[in-house]
């Protein structure tokens, strides 16, 4: 039984090896006179000359002033031009041409010479959106917060910590005392580091991300219960909170806050992750309680202690060793990109 958890548990857990790579196409278009906007366009690559077929449509009375100039730097695939609208990009429509047959997204940035942002994001069942005036405080709240709940169920490593904290708090107070710790530690950094009030290179973080996961699994496959760790949890959970927070801010930085309503995009961003964290936890917690009720169904295994996560317990030690091999390489991965 815990060498079949073990082996299925890495042939699964090593499929997202990238895991917190968030990698939409980018498309931005910045400013510089009333009429004028410099274009850049980032597709995800696949390999050295190849990319997405991902093209941007704009309307007919956009100009091109200069021409587009195209390279691949590192995993991406860069397109930059000069583009001119008379009264500005207000009231175009933006379409994204070969979206709707993949299941990427893109986001999109307009930045305006007095310093406001618009922001939206196109997916495959809505692949355009029509440029506003001005931004619109609900819709940057409702486009955060998609952004925040996306990225913490797309980040497998953000995952596997809250599920490794949840085995090791064990009951559900202190579930609930653990998580805490770690939405409040990660909410503090995640302002701080979105703010630019503190800044923090974002490779070593990743590396540090990944290697939480690796001391946590540790903790999990020993047989000591006396450590820090296992009696105050929160204590692990708030100090490693801390880092993912940065974790969070480097994929924000990525989409960029509209300063005109950086309070309700950053909330709201931040209430997103909140929110996919909760969905996460309940799901585990669901699907211990399923099959907790489906074990005592089993005539054979009456003498099993079958209390909620009591269970897990017999299969701690392969599922630490499982999420421990594939974070260790994740740690490594990371540590490699600092001299790329």
């Amino acid at each position: 039984m815990r060498l079949l958890v073990f082996v299925s548990f890495i042939f699964l857990a090593v499929i997202p090896v990238k895991a917190d790579e968030y990698r939409p196409a980018y498309l931005e278009f910045k400013q510089t006179s009333g009429d004028t906007f410099d274009v850049l366009w980032k597709v995800p690559a696949r390999g050295p000359d190849k990319r997405l077929g991902l093209y941007v449509e704009l309307p007919n009375d956009v100009e091109t002033v200069r021409a587009t100039r195209t390279r691949f730097v590192g995993n991406a695939f860069i397109e930059t031009s000069s583009i001119e609208r008379a009264g500005g990009l207000a009231g175009a429509e933006i379409y994204i041409d070969g979206l709707t047959t993949l299941t990427t997204e893109v986001l999109v940035r307009i930045e305006r010479l007095d310093g406001s942002t618009e922001v939206a994001r196109l997916t495959s069942s809505s692949p355009s959106f029509i440029v506003t005036a001005a931004p619109d405080f609900w819709e940057v709240a409702k486009t955060y917060l998609v952004f925040g709940i996306e990225h913490i169920l797309q980040g497998m490593d953000h995952l596997l910590f809250v599920a490794c904290l949840i085995l090791v708090a064990g009951t559900w107070r202190r579930i609930l005392i653990t998580i805490t710790g770690f939405t409040v530690a990660h909410s503090v950094t995640l302002t701080l580091a979105a703010l630019e009030l503190v800044h923090v290179p974002v490779p070593p973080i990743e590396a540090a991300i990944a290697l939480s996961i690796v001391f946590l699994a540790r903790e999990i496959a020993i047989e000591r219960r006396d450590t820090l760790t296992w009696r105050f949890p929160i204590a692990v959970s708030a100090t490693f909170g801390l880092l993912h927070g940065f974790g969070f801010a480097s994929a924000l930085r990525e989409i960029g806050l509209p300063q005109t309503e950086i309070p309700a995009a950053l909330l709201s961003f931040n209430i997103g992750v909140e929110i996919g964290q909760i969905v996460f936890v309940t799901a585990v917690i669901a699907a211990v309680w399923i099959v907790t009720f489906l074990l005592k169904r089993i005539r054979d295994l009456k003498d099993v202690k079958l209390a909620p996560l009591e269970w897990l317990r017999g299969i701690e030690e392969p599922l630490a060793y499982g999420v421990g091999g594939v974070t260790v390489f994740w740690t490594m991965e990371r540590v490699s990109a600092f001299w790329v």
